[in-house]
């Protein structure tokens, strides 16, 4: 029964157990800046008080936010 009573304990404590959060790997970009790029447009990162902000500037001339873009065809 003490076996049992451990086991039990032990699941449980693992099952509380908090786990350490996973960076993603080096070189993953993201979904946005690898669509400006295979629509042929060049990225530009501009760095705002509130962080940075990516824009796409495709062939058309058109200059668009990374993420607006990627919105509007996904």
């Amino acid at each position: 029964m003490k076996k049992v009573i451990f086991a039990l304990s032990a699941l449980l404590m693992a099952g509380c157990a908090s786990q350490s959060e996973q960076n993603p790997p080096p070189g993953l970009s993201n979904p946005a800046s690898i669509y400006c790029i295979q629509q042929g447009g060049r990225l530009d990162i501009v760095k705002t008080g509130a962080g940075e902000v990516g824009y796409c500037n495709l062939p058309s001339k058109q200059r668009i936010e990374e993420w607006e873009l990627y919105r509007s065809k996904h």
